[in-house]
């Protein structure tokens, strides 16, 4: 059982399709922060402000600017 449990949150916290991490703690930087979440890790922002992984992105000036560099989220 320990087993299964550790394989799927290897799954869901280590791995995405582009090999990036997908959780905001493993996010060592805002830019790695936006790209996880302009590749789909929605989590990213749970209160919908605007702001992915409030930890390493502090502010919404930051990810937008962000956001027009990485080609994923246009």
């Amino acid at each position: 059982m320990k087993l299964i449990i550790a394989t799927i949150t290897t799954l869901v916290v280590f791995t995405s399709a582009a090999g990036h991490a997908q959780s905001c703690k493993a996010a060592k930087t805002c830019a790695e922060a936006v790209e996880m979440w302009c590749e789909g890790y929605s989590g990213a922002d749970r209160d919908d402000d605007g702001i992915p992984c409030e930890n390493v992105c502090k502010s919404k000036k930051r990810v937008d600017a962000l956001k027009k560099e990485i080609e994923a989220c246009e």
